[in-house]
């Protein structure tokens, strides 16, 4: 597992970068970073959290819901598919989905041809000072899933996703042998003394380790501004080997593309001779199901 790449290897890329309400340039900004790591060898980028805008939901405005688009319709998703398939990279795709009467914080995922593989809805829907998500995403409804693309098959979560250790085992169970997270995180507006870095990092650290498998987060920097408070997003997006290890970690500012390179045989090989799947006890685990450890299991 190392930067660059060599035969029977697969490179992914991380980025990160500003948002502004300049909406075009948001755009133009990620095209220009897929390409950028294109040109260094990447095969799949992963793009930030909601990178068509500004973390809107750092405060509860209707007026926002104007941005979610039908994956169908999304003009987001014709352009990021034109641009898959022209540099033949796969692309997990953040964005604002309209469902009908439901919005939903969504990932689609183009392959290296610039097919629609399908959508991940976000699961876990925080609310809490500056990251008021319930107001915009009702609950993801998809379950946890994986696809077979170019490059692999891969799970994606989304940002919240990545603190609950269920969903990348369950991703990994279904075979995933890369996990992705695109994010959006930084500063608590309601405390300023709060720096959830280096635990936001180990948390999913540990979920590579614990299913033997790269993990790779891509967030976004800059201060953005609401009405009633502010964000410092802290960046820091990073890759993470199949023992833990940080392969390559950005900075808390400045725009930036990660690559590192990986044996996916090797990986499984080494996956299979540890034994965490082959000594899993599943009939034990019915405390999962439950919301307090003892109730009635959730259906």
């Amino acid at each position: 597992m190392k930067s660059g790449s060599a035969e029977g290897e697969v490179v992914v890329a991380a980025t990160q970068f500003a948002c502004s309400w300049k909406l075009a340039a948001n755009l133009d900004n990620a095209e220009r970073l897929v390409r950028a790591a294109a040109a260094q060898g990447a095969q799949l980028v992963l793009l930030q959290e909601l990178f068509a805008t500004p973390y809107f939901c750092i405060e509860q405005d209707p007026a926002h819901l104007e941005l979610a688009e039908t994956a169908a319709d999304s003009r987001l998703l014709q352009r990021f598919s034109g641009l898959a398939r022209e540099l033949g990279v796969v692309l997990p795709v953040s964005f604002f989905e309209r469902g009908n009467n439901a919005y939903f914080n969504s990932v689609a995922i183009i392959d290296a041809d610039g097919r629609n593989l399908g959508l991940y809805r976000k699961t876990h829907i925080p609310d809490g000072p500056g990251y008021q998500e319930k107001f915009y995403f009702s609950p993801g409804d998809t379950g946890f899933r994986v696809w077979d693309t170019r490059v692999g098959r891969i799970g994606v979560g989304i940002c919240w996703d990545q603190w609950f250790p269920e969903c990348a085992r369950s991703m990994a169970l279904q075979g995933a042998e890369l996990l992705f997270y695109p994010t959006a995180i930084g500063s608590e507006p309601q405390d300023a003394t709060i720096n959830s870095r280096d635990h936001w990092q180990r948390v999913m650290q540990g979920h590579a380790g614990a299913n033997m498998m790269p993990v790779i987060a891509s967030n976004r920097i800059g201060r953005e501004q609401g009405e009633s408070c502010a964000i410092t997003f802290y960046g820091s997006s990073f890759i993470a080997g199949p023992h833990g290890e940080k392969i390559a970690e950005a900075g808390e500012a400045g725009e930036t593309v990660l690559t590192a390179s990986f044996d996916l045989e090797q990986m499984r090989i080494d996956r299979a001779a540890w034994g965490f799947f082959r000594d899993r006890r599943p009939e034990l685990y019915t405390e999962l199901l439950t919301l307090d450890g003892g109730g009635v299991p959730q259906a």
